[in-house]
């Protein structure tokens, strides 16, 4: 099973995370397919980074996002857009909304 998931770096005691799609019985910090965007939760406000046409196209492939990562979705609005798409609309429509909305 393919999940998206993050993946710990940075030194000792200085966590942040990269948003990467791997299999599920790769390691935490091992091998994975690819890196979609980064998670800091060190700053004030925390630091998320995650590019939305690639993370649509993993979870419409059937990726399953671990806890921590359908958090962060939730938070982007990503989960929200992928609803959308599953309702019909176009990919592309779905990513161009909110830039057509920042106008």
């Amino acid at each position: 099973m393919v999940r998206i998931r993050l993946r710990r770096v940075g030194a000792k005691k200085q966590p942040s995370y990269r948003v990467v799609v791997a299999d599920s019985r790769s390691p935490r910090d091992g091998r994975f397919i690819e890196n979609i965007g980064f998670y800091n939760p060190r700053t004030e406000p925390p630091i998320v980074e995650i590019n939305e046409e690639r993370a649509l196209y993993w979870l419409s492939q059937g990726a399953q996002p671990s806890d921590a990562v359908a958090r962060l979705l939730e938070k982007l609005g990503i989960l929200a857009k992928l609803a959308q798409m599953k309702a019909g609309e176009d990919l592309a429509t779905t990513v161009a909304e909110p830039d057509a909305t920042a106008e």
